[in-house]
């Protein structure tokens, strides 16, 4: 599935070369043989809660619906169908929606380099608009997955060690503590992420036109990643906010059931 969504850009998009193809498929590969062989090792490795689903299943389609949605939209100029006029139409709907003054879009829009066509700003207004879209609504989602299900508590035991393989509960305080702070700012930065992207990128002098956008698949990668870094910070956030509340409520448990004036020996 991971080579599917690597693949996607370059099986819909025409006028991707030979060796673009190629290069896709080594990578899409190399892809794919990381995540079986992290998800079929005994010990932690690179992934973050890889038994605590759907916290990977909601991120893996939140981006595959985004690079998905925009190689169709990508398509329409290329290769028109009814099919990626639909998309596209809908595209500039949402673009021109969420083009607000300091918005997102917004803030893309404006990176753009000056010599740009205007037919090239609202393919770039579209795709920003659409991944945008798609990531706040993936989002709202899992956060109401999380609600409705209880997340972690209905998947058993939550191993710390094999879900936060980067985390060592065994260093600096408090577990719970430390999980909140990390939780506050995975959820800030989640938050001021694709404010921060565009202005990092203009005040550098690497407008987004440095990166050449006209080449369809690089429009869909640098929008798809441009939506779904913010995303999947807010959902880290969220999930060891969870955690940190699940370890608190077990510690009030096992402080309300212990025996008064009883001390193991």
């Amino acid at each position: 599935m991971v080579m599917v969504l690597i693949a996607t850009p370059s099986v819909l998009l025409p006028g991707v070369t030979a060796d673009g193809k190629q290069m896709v498929a080594l990578i899409a590969l190399f892809a794919g043989v990381l995540t079986f062989v992290e998800y079929n090792a005994t010990y932690p490795g690179l992934i973050e809660f890889r038994d605590a689903p759907p916290y990977n299943r909601t991120r893996f389609l939140m981006l595959l619906c985004i690079v998905f949605f925009l190689s169709i939209m990508a398509r329409s100029h290329a290769a028109p169908s009814t099919l990626a006029r639909l998309f596209e139409a809908v595209g500039i709907l949402i673009g021109q929606g969420l083009d607000f003054p300091y918005s997102p879009v917004r803030l893309v829009t404006l990176t753009l380099a000056d010599n740009s066509t205007p037919a090239h700003a609202m393919a770039v207004r579209s795709a920003a608009g659409v991944a945008y879209l798609t990531s706040v609504l993936a989002l709202a989602i899992f956060a109401l997955i999380l609600r409705i299900y209880d997340w972690p508590s209905k998947n058993g035991a939550f191993n710390v060690w094999t879900n936060l393989p980067t985390f060592d509960p065994t260093v600096g305080g408090d577990v719970v503590a430390r999980l909140e702070r990390d939780a506050r700012f995975n959820l800030v930065l989640g938050f001021l992420l694709p404010f921060l992207m565009p202005a990092a990128f203009k005040l550098g002098g690497m407008g987004l036109g440095a990166i050449d956008l006209h080449y369809a698949p690089a429009l869909v990668w640098v929008m798809a990643l441009w939506a779904f870094l913010p995303a999947s910070l807010f959902m880290r956030g969220i999930a060891m906010s969870r955690i940190a509340g699940m370890i608190r409520n077990k510690r009030d448990r096992s402080s309300e059931t212990a025996v008064p004036g009883y001390f193991p020996a």
